[in-house]
């Protein structure tokens, strides 16, 4: 049995879910966020303040999406109240971001800059001219932006420039050395 699909998710106040059809929907403070789930082998229960998933049987199929529209849910549930953040750090001699209106201005050692846009489901900030905070409700869709702005610049092993998440160690490696 899932362990991950056994465990029931607080929905805390102001926060609704509904499941019908093979669409979950869940509303909070922050918007709202659909999901489409197989209804043949998956059941959504909310009684009060939690919520559980139900499956009908134990295949292995069945068992495998049992914990995977459990963590749906729950990051469904954060989102809608919390939302998500990544925070991108800019490492480069000269390298600078700034936002303008609902882009962002990124000089990362091209002979030109380079524009990225906001869209509906994600914002951009620019903290400080070196970093850049991208925020939504979906986990995915926040995660999959800053993945496609970090691969503008992939951190390069010898001097650790390019776009990195914060906190995130770049791997060093030795430069060459003369000879003596």
């Amino acid at each position: 049995m899932s362990r991950i699909g056994r465990e029931p998710v607080n929905v805390p106040a102001g926060v609704t879910i509904t499941a019908d059809n093979g669409l979950l929907t869940v509303k909070g403070p922050k918007g709202t966020l659909t999901q489409d789930y197989d209804a043949s082998c998956i059941s959504f229960n909310v009684e009060g303040n939690v919520a559980t998933v139900v499956r009908a049987n134990d295949e292995a199929n069945v068992r495998a999406k049992h914990g995977l529209y459990r963590a749906l849910l729950n990051n469904m549930v954060v989102g809608v109240t919390n939302g998500y953040a990544k925070t991108l750090v800019v490492n480069g001699v000269g390298w600078k971001v700034a936002k303008s209106g609902n882009k962002v201005v990124l000089n990362i050692g091209f002979s030109h800059p380079v524009e990225i846009l906001e869209t509906e489901d994600v914002k951009l900030e620019c903290p400080s001219i070196t970093e850049i905070v991208v925020s939504g409700i979906d986990k995915a869709k926040v995660g999959q932006y800053a993945a496609t702005v970090r691969s503008l610049r992939e951190p390069e092993p010898y001097h650790g420039y390019g776009i990195a998440y914060k906190g995130e160690v770049i791997e060093r490696k030795e430069g060459k050395t003369a000879g003596k």
